[in-house]
């Protein structure tokens, strides 16, 4: 298993919200041999087991989520366009022009979101238009597009991916499919002998829109878990403390809703093995998983790890292969550490 691959094959998926499962059978054929079993939940999330082989080991839940933003078909026009809806919230300043893949019934079709070319734009072409305002154009006749695809049909990025200067590469959908492809790259190439408990990676769906991992964390009920999603990547024009820098290293973030000892002994193993991290401040709410994880059952002990990413939300999404490696070494000493096994497997508390 090779990890920028793995980013690659996964972020390449089509897995739009609400169409996760759409091609489960790759996922399985990239990663089920690397795991004891598999399995879909009651509302989608896809769960993947390594057990370590010793009795009454803990639960150790790794959630990163699989569903990527997209668009629904919501009309079929004239001279074959389409309109469109947003789902997940794409950053419409860069969708003109873009390229996209319809997943119509029995095929994919390709298209083009439409731009009105700049010398005969109404107005003074400052205002920005909405995303129910754009069409995408498929080069077909409507007659043709209504025997292929229906209303509701998802829209997704096309899948292109450039590796670019000092590590870093760009495509659709690393968030948060490269964090997926962390948690199951760590899993899966650390011996299972060295594992703490037996590992569950959840790949949740629907975090984008409305979240569906309480219902996955509850059936599962672990001991304690880690949220790993991408954090907002430094850029220019950016404040320092809503952002963390690429090639830095993960980040761990402290925020009041989520667990303050397994937070500190998280960093602390950082610091003895040395994995570079960076530290996150989200007092309320952490903008991912972690707080509806917490919150299931009685609580569940977790923690909130971040991967940089620069650009997010839209079809070039940046990251570093550095960070990377690097988070998929804090996953590993996450899962292998006996410290956090032996406080969480008794009940740790909040302290």
């Amino acid at each position: 298993m090779e990890l920028k691959k793995l980013i690659v094959d996964l972020s390449g998926l089509m897995s739009i919200g609400g169409f996760e499962r759409f091609e489960r059978e790759k996922l399985i054929s990239l990663v089920g041999d690397e795991f004891d079993e598999n399995y879909l939940d009651k509302v989608g999330n896809q769960i993947f087991v390594k057990k370590c082989g010793k009795e009454n080991a803990p639960k150790i839940m790794l959630d990163a989520h699989m569903d990527e933003i997209g668009m629904y078909v919501t009309e079929i026009l004239d001279g074959g366009f389409l309109r469109v809806i947003n789902i997940g919230g794409i950053d419409t300043h860069i969708l003109q022009a873009s390229d996209v893949i319809i997943y119509g019934k029995e095929e994919r079709l390709f298209g083009v979101i439409a731009s009105t070319p700049p010398h005969l734009a109404s107005g003074d072409g400052k205002k920005l238009p909405q995303i129910d305002e754009l069409l995408i154009d498929t080069c077909l006749t409507k007659e043709e597009l209504e025997s292929k695809i229906r209303v509701g049909t998802p829209v997704g990025f096309a899948p292109k991916y450039t590796e670019i200067l000092n590590n870093k590469i760009m495509g659709k959908s690393f968030d948060d499919k490269a964090c997926a492809a962390c948690a199951i790259y760590a899993t899966a190439t650390t011996p299972r002998e060295q594992l703490a408990g037996d590992v569950y990676v959840m790949l949740s769906c629907c975090e984008e829109v409305t979240g569906m991992v309480a219902p996955g964390a509850y059936a599962l009920n672990p001991d304690y878990a880690m949220s790993i999603d991408v954090n907002l990547g430094r850029v220019p024009g950016t404040k320092k403390e809503d952002t963390v820098e690429l090639s830095k290293g993960p980040s761990i973030t402290i925020s009041a809703v989520t667990d303050r000892k397994l937070t500190n002994m998280l960093i602390d193993v950082a610091k003895e093995k040395e994995i570079p991290y960076q530290i996150s401040v989200s007092p309320t709410h952490t903008g991912t998983n972690a707080v509806s994880i917490q919150l299931a059952r009685e609580g569940i002990p977790t923690v909130d790890v971040g991967l940089p990413l620069a650009s997010m939300h839209t079809y070039n999404e940046i990251i570093s292969l550095d960070d990377t490696k690097t988070l998929c070494d804090l996953i590993s000493a996450f899962i292998t550490d006996e410290k956090i096994a032996k406080e969480y497997a008794q009940g740790g508390l909040v302290l």
